[in-house]
């Protein structure tokens, strides 16, 4: 009995050892996987959005600050961005429209992207869900005038033959304003439309390192 009990008590403190060892091993190739790799914040980005109901649109443009992109560091085959982070602000004051002045003035009517506290449109992703080789949908939160909704957003990858990770990233939606409590017509025109159903479409094309 002591014999076996001299062999056992060996042989079951080498087995605590060991897993303890892949544990230890398999933590460090977890952090070590979780490593920031994109991070686009200081680069000039800006959006394309335009406001429509279907018959009539809307168009204008605006900049990009703080956008921030995490995503793994990955050593396999595997979807490259599966598994990142988006976030970024939007600059209601810098919205210009290509159709001049007039509509410039129109996205810029207070009360309908801009309020007394100037505050700024903000997107934070969630989750994100990998729909297929470089195609991702992206949940988050998108806030105007400091009410925050969620939302649902697509990212598709553009890479260069032979590449192993996307050149560009293109990120597209569309908001239904009234979920903000936002009458586009009321607040412009002065007058509501009899169906309100005014969509925000937006779209951009991020470079990735």
């Amino acid at each position: 009995m002591k014999k076996i009990k001299i062999i056992i008590l060996p042989l079951l403190a080498l087995s605590i050892l060991v897993i303890a060892n892949g544990r230890t091993k398999s933590n460090s190739s977890y952090q070590k996987i979780k490593q920031v790799v994109l991070n686009k914040k200081n680069q000039n980005q800006t959006i394309n959005m335009f406001v429509t109901h279907g018959h009539c649109s809307t168009p204008f443009g605006g900049k990009i600050d703080k956008l921030n992109i995490i995503a793994p560091k990955r050593n396999d085959l595997g979807n490259p961005l599966e598994g990142m982070i988006i976030s970024f602000e939007i600059d209601p004051n810098s919205f210009v429209s290509c159709k001049g002045a007039d509509i410039t003035k129109k996205v810029k009517t207070p009360g309908l992207f801009i309020d007394k506290n100037n505050e700024k449109i903000t997107f934070k992703s969630t989750n994100v869900y990998t729909m297929g080789l470089d195609w991702y949908q992206v949940n988050g939160t998108f806030s105007i005038k400091g009410v925050e909704k969620n939302v649902t957003f697509f990212a598709t990858g553009i890479r260069k033959p032979n590449d192993t990770s996307p050149s560009f990233l293109i990120l597209e939606g569309q908001l239904k304003l009234l979920d903000w409590g936002i009458d586009y017509d009321l607040i412009v025109n002065g007058k509501s439309d009899q169906t309100v159903r005014k969509w925000l479409h937006l779209n951009m094309k991020i470079g990735m390192i």
